[in-house]
């Protein structure tokens, strides 16, 4: 065979693998949206990376989840991880949301805000989280005809929701209170820019 012909792929392969490249471009589409959006919502841009950095949790998650199945990631799984963003930022809208308005109408401090806000928001955000999760479940095992094209799908939900739950209950406090000290350096730095200026 000449070393001159190449090979390509054609037809709905070709779409697929233009799909695939595609990926990535989506991936941070969504992120940017939920970033502003969030960012509306509480007129912050600081608490906006704090509920993404919970997303981390849940692709790595799936990813590792996939990887202990041997399952590719198909369109379907990323698909469910993007699934992952809607459902796993759920959590840590629930603690952060709390600790803000605890903050604002109670003047507390922040480390008393968030874990106020980790004991009463523990209840729902694990009801939530297995509710997800025992929906995914059938997909991840199910057998049969089609099988092969749900599986992805649901091993990406349920391992995601798995390892963020055991990180995010945990992790997200800290952030909180990462985030809250930047926000605080940031304002001491941007009093101390005007007052030199008026000076």
């Amino acid at each position: 065979m000449p070393s001159t012909l190449r090979g390509s792929f054609m037809g709905t392969a070709q779409a697929f693998k233009a799909s695939l490249s595609n990926m990535p471009l989506l991936l941070g589409a969504a992120l940017l949206a939920v970033y502003i959006v969030l960012g509306m919502l509480y007129e912050s841009l600081i608490h906006p990376v704090t509920i993404l950095s919970t997303i981390f949790s849940a692709g790595m998650g799936a990813l590792l989840a996939l990887l202990a199945c041997r399952t590719d990631l198909t369109v379907i799984a990323f698909i469910g991880i993007i699934l992952l963003i809607g459902i796993v930022k759920k959590n840590a809208i629930l603690m952060i949301d709390f600790a803000i308005e605890v903050e604002r109408r109670e003047g507390t401090t922040p480390e008393r805000a968030i874990f106020q806000a980790c004991l009463l928001r523990f209840r729902p955000i694990t009801m939530t989280t297995m509710a997800a999760l025992l929906g995914g479940l059938p997909l991840a095992i199910g057998m049969g005809t089609g099988s092969e094209l749900r599986q992805p799908l649901g091993i990406a939900i349920v391992g995601g929701l798995i390892f963020s739950q055991l990180l995010t209950l945990y992790t997200t406090p800290v952030i909180y209170l990462y985030m809250d000290r930047v926000h605080l350096w940031w304002v001491r730095v941007r009093a101390g820019g005007r007052s030199a200026v008026t000076t």
